[in-house]
C-alpha cells in the first residue's frame, strides 16, 4: 500500500510540475509574437490530437459494471470541457497584463471559491478548519500578488482575467470530479479537451482567416500540448486513485511554487520575501482543508480505505 501511495504521489507530482511549467512558456511564446489564439489552439489542437491517438492504441479494459452513458454521456463530457478552454483564454488573457506569479496565486483562489460552490450544491455550511483555510488563503493571495506595495500600481485588467480563470478552473475541477465517471479516463480526457477545443474555435474562429501564424504549431504548440493536455490528466488519473483526492490534491498544490520558480528562472520575474511568505501561507491553508481527507486512510489487504 505505501508504495502504491508513493507511486500515486510522484505521478500527481510531475503532473503539477507539467501545469507549473505552463504559463512560462505561454509568456516565452508571447515575446516571440504569437497572439492569444494561436497559443490556444495550438495547444487545444495538437492535445486533441495527441489524446486522440492514444485512445486507438490503449489497451482494451474490462468492461465496466456500469456502462457509461452513451451519447448523452459524451456529450455532458464535451459541455462540462468547455470551462477546460475558458480556463486557458482568461488565464493566458491574465498573464499578457500581469507576471505569471501574479496569474498563478489567481489561479489558485479557486480552492475558497470551491469551498463556497460546495456549501451552494450542497447547502451546508464548511467546517470551522475550511473557514479558516479560506482567510488564510486570502491573506496569502494579497501577500503573494504584493498587493500592500503596488495596490496603485496594479493592473485590474490583469487581475479580473485571473479571477475569471479561477471560476472558469473550479467549474473546470467539478466537472472532472462528478461528470460522467464511468467512462474510461483516457476518453473523459479526451472528450473534455474536445469541448474546450470547440469553445477556443469559435472564440477565436476569425483568427484562423487573418494573420495566423501556423509556425505556432511546430514552436510552442507541442510543448504547451503536452505540458498542458496530455501529461498532466494522464498522471492525475493514474495518481488520484493511489492516494485520494486529499494528500493528491496538498501534492497537486506543488504547482504554484513549480510556476514561480519557472518564470523567475526563465523569465526573469522577480519575487520578494513578502511574496514567498503569501505563497506558503496559500500552500498551508492547502494541506490544512485537506489533511483531515487523507489522515483516515490505513493499511489495509486491499489498499486504503478511509475511515468515515
Amino acid at each position: 500500500m505505501k508504495n502504491s501511495v508513493l507511486k500515486g504521489s510522484v505521478f500527481i507530482a510531475l503532473g503539477a510540475c507539467s501545469y507549473g511549467m505552463l504559463a512560462t512558456f505561454v509568456k516565452m511564446a508571447y515575446h516571440e509574437g504569437f497572439s492569444l489564439a494561436e497559443v490556444t489552439i495550438s495547444q487545444f489542437g495538437l492535445g486533441f490530437i495527441g489524446l486522440f491517438i492514444l485512445t486507438l492504441f490503449r489497451k482494451r479494459e474490462p468492461a465496466p459494471a456500469i456502462k457509461p452513458s452513451g451519447i448523452k454521456g459524451i456529450l455532458r463530457l464535451i459541455i462540462a470541457g468547455i470551462s477546460l478552454g475558458l480556463t486557458s483564454i482568461f488565464f493566458y488573457q491574465a498573464v499578457q497584463y500581469i507576471p505569471v506569479s501574479v496569474g498563478i496565486v489567481l489561479l489558485m483562489q479557486t480552492v475558497w471559491i470551491s469551498v463556497i460552490l460546495e456549501m451552494v450544491l450542497h447547502k451546508k455550511l464548511p467546517g470551522l478548519r475550511k473557514i479558516i483555510s479560506v482567510f488564510i488563503i486570502l491573506g496569502g493571495t494579497v501577500l503573494a500578488t504584493d498587493m500592500l506595495k503596488q495596490s496603485g500600481n496594479i493592473n485590474w485588467t490583469g487581475f479580473g482575467w485571473g479571477m475569471m480563470a479561477a471560476l472558469s478552473y473550479t467549474a473546470s475541477m467539478y466537472s472532472s470530479n462528478n461528470i460522467e465517471l464511468d467512462f474510461p479516463p483516457l476518453k473523459r480526457s479526451l472528450y473534455m479537451i474536445m469541448g474546450g477545443l470547440l469553445i477556443i474555435v469559435l472564440v477565436f474562429h476569425s483568427s484562423l482567416n487573418v494573420k495566423f501564424s501556423y509556425g505556432i504549431f511546430l514552436r510552442w504548440g507541442l510543448l504547451l500540448s503536452l505540458f498542458g493536455t496530455i501529461i498532466p490528466p494522464l498522471l492525475f488519473t493514474r495518481g488520484m486513485p493511489l492516494t485520494g483526492m486529499g494528500l493528491g490534491a496538498i501534492i497537486a498544490s506543488i504547482e504554484i511554487p513549480v510556476s514561480i520558480i519557472m518564470a523567475s528562472a526563465l523569465l526573469k520575474e522577480s519575487v520578494g520575501l513578502l511574496q514567498w511568505v503569501g505563497v506558503v501561507l496559500i500552500l498551508f491553508a492547502v494541506v490544512l482543508m485537506n489533511v483531515g481527507r487523507w489522515r483516515g486512510f490505513i493499511n489495509f489487504k486491499n489498499g486504503p480505505k478511509q475511515i468515515e
